[in-house]
């Protein structure tokens, strides 16, 4: 039978290696799998069907370094995690059963205690015989934050099962956006990072959850489920009819042939692995210093990122022999041997075949090659009809009269003395920004006070978002920036406010007022939740700040997910949530979790449409959805922007899906009364306004349009040229 597509070239920079120990697991492995229940008897596997799939050579692979023992216990667990996968295919997938699935997941996660002394149910299948075992046998050599951290990754890639099935019940294919964001939890490459840690080094609890090694998790399972996406399309969309497959994922969304749909897969994955060697390079170092990581902490980071290597590198490998993928036609990965090339002990990573493909040279090239302030006219912005109903506060022109008068009172239009960086806004720009509008629509109902307070929180966050790459991106002042975050956090006590700094800056002063009217109000769980967005989007700046001085447009996933903390959509849907006394369980679910994610993205796409050509052309940033897709997929503004636009639509269809479908299935799975579900009911149309009140004020505001971007300065001449400015000049009358 032919391939439905030809392989695409891989960029494959590391070695892959050979555990020596690889025939010890193989032989445990059978035992264990029969003592398990998993072969003959089973209705999902033989032994034939075990030993074609020779799970030991993936994880002598992926695992090149540990004992015997080690690989042994790593190599049953990923026997059971893919037999759970082919067990539930048969059981539950083929046969569309839901509510037997729902059952079966549950149950399962009795089968993890946190405290091994608890016990464990009595297994009525293979799957929860294995599950046992394994729990008991690896977590006593493990921490009780790694048991945390492991239990949710399995817990995940149990329970987004549901998705799938979801998914397959009503033919529904995701977004791609959508689909990198689960597939994380179905697909497993982060409960495959958990048994890196066991098998390399466990990374300190205290840094576990920072960005440089969340990223680094996050790229290393995108890139492990892409790959296996690649090969195994065959098997999973020919054969089993599924539709979680990133290659049918883009072929859908693209509208392209399944080749150039591979392609496109290949350079996302090879995309994902530059963000990988990016955040180990630049980040990691960084991390190590700034938490002053002991040398033995160091040295347990670095072997987990080692480890992590090691696993992209010897997963390739077993997709290229293994009977359970696609892999005719694949390029072996065998260093290429040249007269002039280094041979002997230390040479191996030489292999210019695996490290330079022409795909993955012109992506890095163009990464790294944007010149700033290129001309790129008026936004174009295609038409988005409105997707849910708009209702604007009666409060509205009160709520801007007091939020102008609260900014003149902080400082925020008019330059502050010992502050040059201060003089970006006059009020007259501040009154056609009008922040009160987009307030208006996100809170609808909220008292006088409270929209003003709204008004004021964007005011601040705008201001404080202009004031960044004015004042340290021009400077390049990334050590400024740091002092300036760690102060802004500090203005923001969790608990009693005697140990904030004084302000000092008009932004401090704004900062330390808008926290001292909003943190009273809060519950504590409240206030820190709140207090983190606020944090969360200050360090984004930062993260900003960096790509500029290196000159490096970012990788679209990373682009995307930090988008979401750059724009401020955590902060507001923070100031949404006051309103409704949601439970946490909902709160923390996975569907509501994915509804903020993609009403965020709606807005993050829209904000950038509307601001391409201030941020591109006027600015000199680089941080921006259509260039960031122009520069992905190497094509022009044009394409880039249908591509955007397409994303946008498809992730407030995806929002309506979501909360059509899943939440339903929520309230019953949660068993909420009917004031919880009114509640997150309640939540839900305050998204709904969210979005509703960002797309009126993007509509409204002079603060994107050509003609609002260019005021010719005194003294400049028409026709002249400003680094600040392009070729405004130039075009104005």
């Amino acid at each position: 039978m032919t391939q439905p597509f030809r392989l695409p070239e891989f960029y494959v920079p590391y070695p892959a290696r050979l555990n020596p120990h690889l025939e010890e697991a193989r032989e445990h492995t059978r035992r264990w799998a029969r003592g398990m229940g998993m072969l003959e008897g089973s209705g999902v596997w033989t032994a034939e069907d075990l030993e074609a799939h020779d799970y030991a050579l993936l994880c002598a692979h992926t695992h090149p370094d540990c004992d015997a023992a080690v690989l042994s216990l790593i190599t049953d667990w990923y026997v059971w995690v893919f037999f759970f996968d082919d067990h539930f295919l048969e059981v539950f997938k083929r046969t569309q059963d839901r509510a037997g699935a729902q059952a079966y997941l549950e149950r399962l996660a009795a089968f993890m205690p946190a405290d091994l002394a608890a016990g464990f149910p009595e297994a009525t299948n293979p799957v929860e015989a294995g599950l046992a075992d394994l729990w008991a046998r690896t977590v006593p050599a493990m921490t009780a934050d790694w048991r945390e951290r492991f239990s949710e990754s399995t817990r995940n890639l149990l329970d987004e099962s549901m998705w799938e099935l979801a998914n397959i019940d009503i033919g529904r294919v995701a977004n791609p956006l959508e689909y990198v964001e689960m597939r994380r939890k179905v697909g497993g490459a982060p409960w495959s990072a958990g048994l890196v840690e066991y098998a390399a080094a466990e990374v300190p609890a205290r840094v576990a959850r920072s960005r440089p090694l969340t990223v680094l998790r996050d790229a290393f399972s995108d890139a492990v489920h892409l790959r296996n996406d690649l090969f195994s399309y065959e098997r999973e969309v020919t054969d089993e009819g599924e539709l979680s497959n990133a290659v049918l994922v883009l072929e859908t969304f693209l509208g392209c042939p399944t080749q150039e749909a591979a392609e496109i897969c290949n350079d996302l994955l090879t995309s994902r692995l530059h963000q990988f060697e990016h955040t180990a390079l630049t980040e990691l170092p960084a991390l190590c210093a700034e938490e002053a990581l002991t040398p033995a902490e160091t040295a347990a980071v670095l072997a987990y990122a080692k480890g992590l290597q090691d696993w992209q590198s010897g997963g390739h490998e077993w997709h290229m022999v293994s009977s359970r993928y696609m892999n005719e036609g694949a390029r072996p990965t065998a260093p290429l041997t040249l007269p002039f090339l280094p041979k002997g002990l230390g040479t191996s990573a030489l292999d210019l075949r695996s490290v330079v493909t022409p795909r993955s040279t012109a992506l890095r090239r163009r990464s790294f090659s944007h010149v700033p302030y290129e001309r790129t006219g008026p936004s174009v912005v295609p038409e988005v009809p409105a997707p849910f109903p708009l209702r604007l506060s009666p409060h509205h022109a009160r709520a801007r009269e007091e939020s102008v008068a609260w900014a003149r009172r902080m400082g925020l239009v008019d330059p502050q003395p010992g502050d040059p960086g201060s003089a970006i806004w006059t009020e007259r720009r501040l009154r056609g920004y009008d922040f009160a509008l987009c307030s208006a629509g996100i809170a609808p109902d909220a008292a006088p006070e409270e929209l003003f307070l709204n008004a004021a929180w964007l005011t601040w966050g705008t201001y404080a978002d202009d004031y960044f790459p004015l004042v340290f991106g021009r400077g390049n002042d990334l050590p400024g920036a740091r002092l300036a975050v760690d102060r802004l956090t500090a203005l923001m006590p969790a608990d009693e406010p005697d140990g904030a700094p004084e302000p000092v800056t008009a932004m401090e002063r704004a900062l330390a007022d808008l926290w001292g009217r909003t943190a009273p109000g809060m519950a504590p769980a409240g206030r820190a939740a709140f207090r983190a967005a606020v944090a969360d989007m200050l360090e984004s700046w930062l993260w900003e700040l960096g790509n500029e001085f290196q000159n490096r447009i970012p990788d679209p996933v990373d682009y995307a997910e930090m988008r979401r903390r750059t724009f401020g959509s955590p902060l507001t849907m923070h100031l949404a949530r006051t309103a409704h006394a949601v439970p946490v369980q909902a709160l923390d679910s996975g569907a509501v979790r994915s509804l903020e994610n993609a009403v965020a993205d709606a807005g993050c796409l829209l904000n950038d449409l509307w601001s391409y050509q201030k941020e591109i052309e006027v600015d000199g940033e680089l941080h921006n959805h259509v260039l960031v897709t122009r520069n992905f997929f190497g094509i022009g503004a044009p394409e880039a922007v249908h591509i955007c636009h397409r994303l946008l639509l498809q992730r407030l269809e995806e929002f309506r899906h979501i909360a059509a479908t899943r939440l339903p299935v929520l309230y019953e799975d949660l068993r909420l009364g009917a004031a919880d579900r009114a509640a997150v009911d309640g939540y839900v149309h305050g998204l709904e306004n969210w979005f509703a009140g960002v797309q009126l004020w993007h509509e409204r505001t002079r603060r994107y349009r050509e003609e609002d971007l260019y005021e010719r300065p005194t003294g400049l001449a028409p026709g002249a040229w400003s680094p600040a400015l392009g070729w405004a000049a130039a075009r104005l009358p």
